[in-house]
């Protein structure tokens, strides 16, 4: 049995998601990537467990994809984190298939343990092809986590509005009524 998820935020797609296995809890730092055992629960929780072993080898592979998605994220465009993130890329590859449903695509890897930072990797390819504009990092100062914005108009700023949305309106509030 996979233990649950401690993450403030899930279901974010999964380039996005890898990226917000480290978060700010209460100032502290956490990491669900800090063992084994959380690899488990973040490949359970985007549908990779049957297809992946949560391994050392295996977290080793996804941590470096982490840390080249990361770079990546921070500095869009950046040579060296492109060439990180096509690094991990070159790890897999897509072959196409027919099946009685009609045609199709599997991933091949040289190396299955590459496979969960693999997918992450082509995520986020696809949310690059999508809407670039629409990945985006929390706008509290104190959060970490990373978003996809879904939203109509395409102008959502906290990952949560019920947490982050929250403490910037609570603090808002509070550096207002400090002046009056």
């Amino acid at each position: 049995m996979t233990a649950t998820d401690p993450r403030p935020l899930t279901g974010e797609p999964v380039s996005l998601d890898l990226l917000n296995t480290r978060w700010n809890d209460e100032g502290v730092r956490r990491d669900l990537l800090a063992e084994v055992e959380g690899l488990a629960v973040w490949l359970a929780a985007n549908g990779l467990a049957e297809r992946f072993a949560a391994d050392a080898t295996t977290l080793r592979h996804t941590l470096t994809a982490r840390d080249a998605l990361a770079a990546l994220v921070d500095r869009p465009g950046d040579p060296a984190a492109t060439a990180r993130v096509d690094a991990v890329l070159g790890h897999g590859r897509i072959r196409p298939t027919l099946t009685a449903e009609g045609p199709g695509e599997e991933p091949e890897f040289a190396d299955p343990a590459w496979g969960p930072g693999w997918t992450a990797a082509r995520d986020y390819l696809d949310l690059l092809r999508t809407a670039p504009d629409r990945i985006r990092a929390c706008a509290h100062e104190a959060c970490i986590l990373h978003f996809f914005d879904t939203s109509r108009n395409g102008t959502r700023r906290w990952c949560s509005m019920a947490v982050c949305g929250n403490r910037a309106k609570a603090s808002r509030h509070y550096a207002r009524t400090k002046e009056s």
